[in-house]
């Protein structure tokens, strides 16, 4: 093999390690469409990959009709995002003080709806932040919340 095939793999490997997989907890139609999908609001639930226990919920409008149908339509820079713990929380690597957990292309080029984890280590909370971008200019449209970790295991940092 390669070099760069060697180094493609690896990075192929590290994108989906560092990457959440969505899953779709549930939609509803906000806006008729007689032709292709109604238009809706989603909601997918996501783990974080380098913190067991927690798991983001976001959510979005999808756009229907028949733009929407052939994945050509623009969904709106909106979106909305909670997470919580779900289970025993194990962080079995230091964490980056940021870092994207989470991106989805929302166009068929430009926008992307992406997750930021943030550490506040004084609080030892972990911070998610909700936004969409384009390539040369992202919305200030956000959504913020925050998981506070058991004040007996602090949360390691890079």
């Amino acid at each position: 093999m390669s070099r760069f095939a060697q180094g493609a793999a690896a990075l192929a490997l590290t994108a989906v390690s560092v990457f959440a997989k969505a899953e779709q907890v549930g939609d509803v139609d906000t806006a008729f469409k007689l032709i292709g999908p109604d238009h809706k609001i989603v909601v997918d639930a996501y783990d974080d990959p380098k913190v067991s226990g927690v798991t983001c919920y976001v959510s979005r409008a999808k756009t229907g009709g028949v733009s929407g149908a052939l994945g050509l339509a623009e969904d709106k820079a909106e979106a909305s995002i909670a997470c919580r713990q779900v289970g025993p929380v194990s962080i079995t690597q230091p964490l980056p003080k940021r870092e994207e957990v989470y991106s989805e292309r929302q166009s068929i080029l430009f926008k992307r709806l992406r997750v930021v984890r943030m550490v506040d280590a004084k609080r030892n909370t972990l911070v998610y932040l909700t936004y969409s971008d384009f390539l040369v200019d992202g919305s200030p449209k956000n959504s913020v919340t925050a998981v506070p970790i058991d004040r007996g295991a602090p949360i390691p940092v890079k």
